[in-house]
């Protein structure tokens, strides 16, 4: 999530928004590939998110669109620069909540909403929600988890402001920093966001590094 905003409550945030667009349940998908490759199959046809942490730079991992095939290996659709962590020495702890990145595994996709208004929690305009989960200690529920970006609900920029980090804008590198969330800059989100809805949404997230 943005790194300078508290997290407020999914509900209060729906509330303010009318809700997001749900996704439908999808099949099973398979294992997400090793960076920049592509590997094994699929039960069905269909799309989904797979993020590889880059251990050595947490703010320079990568996140795919990916298409699940049912007799060829899965196809690399698209693939951004995205970061995950606060950038501090718990930005690679998956059960330091607000901190960590999140922890591997597979994820259902819930929702997705162009015009998501999350109020002072720093998560605006096109946002992917996914569901919680508990991190490797067992007791841990890593929770309000989101691919998104920095800007206002609407999907516009806000004002430059020489000397400050401004969180409703792209202000630079710094800005793949998060309360653990993944974030991408706005033209790759925009670019999610078409290519998503040319291929069909995806209902997983895979994590893994």
């Amino acid at each position: 999530m943005g790194i300078r905003q508290r997290i407020v409550p999914l509900a209060a945030a729906l509330a303010l928004t009318g809700g997001l667009t749900a996704v439908a349940t999808a099949p099973a998908l398979a294992a997400g590939p090793k960076a920049g490759q592509t590997t094994g199959t699929a039960a069905a046809d269909g799309t989904y998110l797979y993020f590889k942490k880059n251990q050595s730079n947490p703010g320079d991992s990568r996140l795919y669109l990916m298409k699940s095939l049912r007799n060829a290996k899965d196809k690399v659709l698209a693939k951004y620069r995205a970061g995950a962590g606060d950038g501090g020495p718990n930005s690679k702890n998956e059960c330091a909540s607000s901190q960590g990145w999140l922890p591997n595994g597979t994820y259902q996709v819930l929702a997705h909403d162009e015009h998501y208004n999350g109020g002072d929690q720093g998560i605006n305009g096109k946002v992917i929600h996914v569901e919680d989960k508990v991190c490797e200690n067992g007791r841990t529920t890593r929770a309000e988890l989101f691919v998104h970006s920095e800007m206002w609900p609407e999907g516009s920029q806000a004002d430059r402001q020489p000397g400050k980090d401004n969180p409703y804008r792209w202000d630079g590198p710094d800005d793949y920093r998060s309360l653990g969330c993944i974030k991408l800059n706005p033209a790759h989100i925009t670019n999610l966001f078409a290519k998503a809805g040319q291929y069909g949404w995806p209902t997983k997230l895979k994590v893994a590094g």
